[in-house]
């Protein structure tokens, strides 16, 4: 059973949800963690997203001990050797305490990790919605569905929402933050149930499989089956029509799903949470995603911004500091020359170069935070973090990333 979450603990960063009032915004991603129990992390490739993700993760079980999950759907595998674990799949594995240790850190929780197997997961799917032994056998060993399962279009997209629901309804974990593929595809990851519910429902699906149904053929399809069959092969389109007729008598349980995911991204306790940096391209895909959220009625609950530059460099006084640098460089150096060892000239030229250096980033922060700014007009919580010095690679970076964005 899940440890249950107290009602209000001093030890952590800010209030639980009966302490802050109903309704009243969180103020920062602890609040927001605390408050929910399934947290999907949408962004475009390459912003941190699968980092940001775990590291979120790891800080929630740090602070708010019970059980929490990281999964990722993202092929890429990046988050194993993060979490100081040599490889995980479907079946989720708990991040050792000493990986915790090695980090300086004692959590008071758990921090599992799991990543979507696609075929087993619908394996599974079809052992739990097969209307009989018989049903699930024939589909289990057809050609056609041991060779594209897990590959055909909203496959993955469909089994990683079936697999969320199912984690979810286990109640095992206090906590489960799920990590997305990028933007356009998070959409469909969204859309995935419904799609694959209308498709098995479909026009197309019923012209494929009816002469398999009958042996009744019209006048006007039977040219189209006998092209396919020379060029396709009998056994091919037999195999086709089976695997789907086969998997029609799962549809009930397929619409059922669809709904129940539905209301479950819907539920009060899911939230969203976009992860973009401030370039051009991520702030349109993070733009066209808040959009959807929008549209769709979806609990947005923060915008993680990585790689933003410093706030001291919106600091006035350090840009009048920065622009007298440049005017009077050459007193400045001759200064400091003997002090440093160097040629008065030489310095001027670098002491200028550094103020002129502030002064443009300086200028690159302001659009920034107007862009900040502008994408903070929907999220209960934007959190930002700076480019670090070095690329995430254990449990002591994740860690040091979470500090950054957590409260």
């Amino acid at each position: 059973m899940p440890t249950p979450r107290p009602a209000s603990d001093p030890t952590r960063g800010s209030a639980s949800p009966a302490a802050r009032g109903a309704g009243e915004p969180v103020q920062s991603l602890d609040a927001l963690l605390a408050a929910k129990e399934i947290v999907i992390a949408c962004g475009s490739g390459g912003v941190g997203k699968t980092t940001t993700a775990a590291a979120a993760a790891a800080m929630a079980a740090v602070h708010h001990g019970g059980r929490v999950l990281v999964v990722t759907v993202d092929p890429a595998r990046r988050l194993a050797n993060a979490l100081g674990l040599p490889g995980f799949g479907n079946d989720a594995r708990r991040v050792p305490s000493e990986a915790f240790a090695a980090a300086g850190v004692e959590p008071r929780g758990e921090l599992w990790a799991a990543m979507l197997d696609t075929k087993q997961s619908w394996d599974a799917l079809v052992r739990r919605h097969a209307p009989d032994a018989g049903t699930e056998r024939r589909i289990l060993e057809n050609p056609l569905y041991q060779n594209i399962a897990g590959r055909f279009v909203q496959s993955h997209d469909y089994i990683a929402m079936e697999r969320l629901y199912e984690l979810h309804s286990e109640g095992r974990y206090d906590l489960i933050v799920v990590d997305t593929p990028p933007t356009r595809n998070a959409v469909d990851f969204i859309e995935a149930p419904q799609r694959m519910a209308e498709f098995f429902s479909s026009r197309l699906l019923r012209l494929l499989i009816v002469p398999y149904r009958s042996r009744m053929v019209n006048l006007a399809s039977r040219p189209f089956y006998q092209i396919a069959d020379r060029i396709l092969g009998s056994q091919f389109l037999s195999d086709i029509a089976e695997f789907f007729i086969l998997f029609q008598t799962m549809y009930g349980g397929f619409v059922e799903r669809a709904r129940a995911v539905e209301r479950l991204l819907r539920d009060r306790r899911t939230t969203f949470v976009v992860v973009s940096t401030l370039e051009a391209a991520p702030v349109h895909e993070a733009e066209f995603f808040i959009q959807v959220l929008r549209a769709k009625r979806f609990h947005l609950g923060a915008l993680v911004l990585n790689r933003v530059l410093p706030g001291y460099l919106l600091d006035p006084a350090a840009g009048v500091a920065a622009t007298r640098l440049v005017a009077h460089a050459d007193v400045v150096a001759e200064g400091l020359a003997p002090l440093l060892g160097a040629e008065p000239a030489q310095l001027g030229r670098v002491l200028r170069e550094v103020g002129d250096t502030y002064r443009n980033l300086r200028v690159v922060a302001k659009a920034e935070a107007a862009q900040r700014d502008d994408l903070a007009a929907v999220p209960e919580v934007v959190a930002t973090a700076p480019e670090l010095e070095a690329d995430i690679h254990d449990l002591t970076g994740l860690l040091r990333l979470g500090q950054l964005i957590w409260s």
